[in-house]
């Protein structure tokens, strides 16, 4: 039950569809599952993040909030659990084949980002209505207003990586063009970008010249999927990348200009993802590459009866575990720590390891309740349909964009913002509902 900045932590892997069409022979044909491998290692190790990484201690009348990474060790930590960049890839490569096969049925663009755009949006409406409303019912019967606030900003706080995705989404026909144009120098191109806006932001030694960064290295990241969905990027190419990857992180850790932090859990800690830079932007090509080369041997074992039957039982459900599962641990860590005054052990220890193995296993049958209560609002109802035209579809963007983002920014707590911002994203999915208007010929 902590507030994270944007970037720490994961994204909901689900976002991509669950069965996209498979580009290889592993897997079904309708299906890849070693993107489904991904998806769930990444959702997995979201929802650990989130209650392993927070140190929480009570204080009379507050929670105070710390991390793992103002320890010894903490910041190593970081490295093995910052898994962005992986959902980003499978995220590509689902949009590619998604948007290749809408437009070979005579699909519009617009009606592509549309759809894709309710799918991002419609499942945030019902989670933000509980935690307002939560949170408002909460401050009316006493609660202290601090430990609501720290948990209201968590929840919102998940929400970035939609954010981020509104305009993954709205960029994808246009990459995807660039794509068959240029190849892999359309990825090259966008990380050359983010090396550039690097170089402007340790120049000026402000951050705000970085966050162009959160086009280029989230697009750069994406592009890389483009190419594993057409079949260019395969274990050779992968064993490349990897080996690019680490040789530019090695690099730019010796320069000693970047953080040895990888998630940033705290709005006070420097991150390599807040704004992502360069390092981001290779640990990901290192992850990236080395999930390439290992593909076979993935793809081999998810195909096999058990893991298969895993993967289909949870991958279509991971959207709503990523936008829910804050409410059980925002109830397991508040109930154990302000409520019965047992703080987060001192981590890295053996008890840090006991206290975090308990509260895994506590939250495992919570997440999987909350999940299967929740599942029925992921799918936008059959009212949000049509192809609202290029100009609506910008404006719905804009709209559900902003409003993602301030609630990631204030959170899904108290007060008239949080409602303003959700009146933003559901303004926007009902803007893409409105029907397209047509030409009328001029007579004569």
């Amino acid at each position: 039950m902590t507030a994270r900045r944007p970037g720490a932590g994961g994204g909901p892997s689900a976002l991509p569809a669950a069965g996209s069409a498979s580009v290889s022979p592993v897997g079904t044909p309708d299906r890849d599952r070693f993107l489904d491998v991904l998806r769930l290692l990444v959702m997995g190790l979201v929802v650990l993040q989130h209650w392993w990484l927070p140190v929480l201690t009570r204080q009379p009348g507050e929670l105070a909030a710390t991390s793992v990474i103002g320890v010894d060790g903490g910041s190593t930590l970081t490295w093995f659990v910052q898994v962005m960049p992986l959902i980003f890839f499978v995220g590509g490569a689902s949009n590619l084949l998604s948007w290749r096969s809408a437009s070979g049925r005579g699909s519009t663009a617009t009606a592509w980002v549309a759809r894709r755009l309710r799918r991002i949006a419609w499942p945030v409406v019902p989670v933000a209505v509980v935690w307002i409303g939560a949170a408002h019912l909460l401050s009316v019967g006493g609660v202290p207003e601090q430990p609501v606030s720290v948990a209201a900003e968590a929840a919102g706080m998940v929400l970035w990586f939609l954010a981020v995705y509104v305009l993954v989404v709205v960029a994808t026909p246009v990459l995807a063009a660039a794509d068959a144009r240029t190849g892999p120098w359309a990825a090259v191109a966008l990380f050359a970008a983010a090396g550039l806006t690097d170089a402007a932001r340790i120049a000026t030694g402000s951050d705000t010249a970085g966050y162009a960064n959160v086009v280029f290295v989230w697009l750069g990241l994406h592009q890389l999927g483009f190419l594993y969905a057409r079949g260019a990027l395969r274990a050779r190419q992968g064993a490349v990348l990897a080996a690019v990857g680490a040789a530019t992180v090695g690099v730019l850790a010796l320069t000693g200009l970047y953080s040895p932090n990888m998630t940033g859990v705290f709005a006070m800690e420097a991150s390599n993802v807040f704004p992502p830079n360069l390092v981001l932007a290779s640990v990901g090509a290192l992850q990236i590459g080395a999930a390439v080369l290992l593909r076979s041997w993935i793809g081999a074992w998810a195909d096999r009866p058990g893991p298969s039957r895993v993967l289909d039982l949870l991958c279509p459900r991971l959207m709503t575990v990523y936008l829910w599962h804050m409410i059980p641990v925002s109830v397991v860590s508040g109930t154990l720590v302000y409520g019965l005054g047992v703080d987060t052990p001192q981590p890295m220890t053996v008890s840090w390891l006991l206290f975090g193995a308990l509260g895994t296993a506590a939250l495992t049958p919570l997440v999987v309740l909350t999940a299967s209560l929740t599942a029925r609002f992921e799918e936008p109802p059959r009212l949000l349909a049509g192809d609202p035209g290029p100009t609506l579809v910008l404006a719905s963007a804009a709209l559900i964009g902003g409003g993602l983002g301030a609630l990631t920014g204030i959170g899904l707590g108290v007060g008239w913002k949080p409602l303003l911002a959700l009146t933003a994203v559901a303004a926007g999915l009902l803007l893409m509902n409105a029907p397209r208007l047509r030409r009328v010929r001029p007579v004569g």
